[in-house]
């Protein structure tokens, strides 16, 4: 059977990379002219490693990433521990698969690496997808039809396939907007940071944690586009500003301090040596009623972009791509359309409930100070004295190739 894989990011290599394993002819299209991923660091939960580990890249993804022993919830103004739960080798014995922190260029070049060149088409622009029952076609820039038994449409939040299929839909901004820089460890040693932090605050939270073998501190600050209090033309300009999307426009210099001002003075002061950041607008789509028509279907991002508040959005994705190579496994192109069912009714629920609860862990983390945030501190300060893992773990034990009740 032949597929066609629209897309070369995280989803679309492992997409390409499950259609492979499950015995198809794969060809992997990428606008870019060379197989690129920007962006900064990226956190794999045992959901996602499993799964990894069965594509037989565990090894060199894990090379390349920490393994953070715990997670830490601190209060923004003083960094007062509120909870923190392990991860490390205590996570990895219980779900059977470890939870890693890595730069998205390492992780996307192991998969990249996996993908034999003759399967890729780089600099191709896809202008049209269309079908019929017998077949799919993808139509290029330069007019070329490619002609297939599947497309995969993994072209990423701003899904030009989205629309294709089901009629115009914009990306949505989340309200939130995101300050982001890689720092070298000995450039913040001496601040005694843990592993994976996460600090809470009215209106914001900061992220940091150790990617590439602990060699460079991951740094994501978020302020919600609410917390900002101009008024008039420039909070106009303002808001289009931190509603902008792109991985590498630059923050004014000195903007991430001004946003949390008054924080601990250990987000200060890595905030401060970080230097120049990089700011985006975090964007998440509607949740769909299906993600497939016919012989074409949706993965990862252009099925259900997510806000990165519960750091599941790229092992969606690898939890998509394989669920397709499964349903596909001694597939035939007839069977095409009922496989893309099987594989919509086995993810769709998840992926879609994961968009919710992603979207709530961030209106928790933000809660004014007071009595709203001392009731939330409290509930996880409980859980974690009954609980060794976060609550979202207790996803990470279910295998999704386990469950093909569907």
């Amino acid at each position: 059977m032949r597929a066609v894989v629209v897309g070369a990011g995280i989803g679309g290599l492992a997409a390409t990379l499950s259609l492979r394993r499950a015995g198809h002819e794969v060809t992997l299209v990428e606008q870019a002219a060379r197989f690129t991923e920007i962006g900064a660091g990226i956190q794999l939960a045992p959901n996602a490693t499993r799964l990894l580990r069965r594509l037989g890249l565990l090894d060199a993804v894990a090379a390349q990433a920490a393994r953070p022993s715990h997670v830490s919830f601190r209060t923004w103004s003083d960094g007062v521990e509120i909870c923190r739960y392990a991860l490390g080798r205590a996570a990895e014995d219980a779900f059977g698969a470890p939870y890693l922190l890595l730069h998205r260029a390492d992780l996307h070049q192991a998969l990249a690496a996996a993908v034999p060149p003759s399967s890729v088409r780089l600099n191709t622009v896809v202008v049209g997808i269309d079908q019929d029952d017998e077949s799919a076609t993808v139509t290029t820039a330069s007019g070329e039809r490619l002609r297939a038994d599947l497309v995969v449409a993994a072209d990423g939040i701003r899904s030009a396939a989205r629309q294709w299929l089901f009629g115009a839909d914009e990306a949505v901004f989340s309200g939130t907007a995101a300050y982001r820089a890689l720092l070298p460890a000995d450039e913040v040693a001496d601040l005694d940071l843990p592993d994976l932090g996460i600090w809470l605050g009215p209106g914001r939270h900061f992220v940091h944690y150790w990617v590439r073998r602990g060699e460079l501190l991951n740094v994501v600050a978020v302020v919600t586009a609410e917390a900002r209090t101009e008024v008039g033309t420039e909070a106009k300009a303002e808001a289009e500003t931190a509603a902008a999307e792109s991985w590498t426009a630059r923050a004014e210099p000195g903007e991430q301090l001004r946003e949390f001002d008054g924080w601990d003075s250990r987000v200060l002061d890595v905030l401060e040596r970080a230097g120049q950041v990089l700011r985006y607008g975090i964007h998440t789509r509607v949740p769909l009623a299906r993600w497939n028509i016919g012989r074409v279907t949706l993965l990862g991002d252009s099925a259900h972009a997510m806000v990165p508040f519960q750091a599941q959005g790229a092992a969606q994705a690898i939890m998509d791509a394989a669920v397709l190579g499964d349903v596909l496994t001694g597939a035939t192109p007839a069977d095409v359309p009922d496989a893309l069912d099987r594989y919509v009714r086995r993810r769709l629920a998840t992926a879609t409930t994961m968009q919710a609860n992603s979207a709530r862990a961030g209106d928790d983390f933000h809660l004014p100070d007071g009595p709203e945030a001392q009731a939330r501190n409290a509930r996880m300060s409980a859980y974690a004295d009954e609980h060794v893992f976060l609550p979202q773990a207790t996803g990470w034990a279910v295998d999704v190739l386990d469950d093909r009740r569907s």
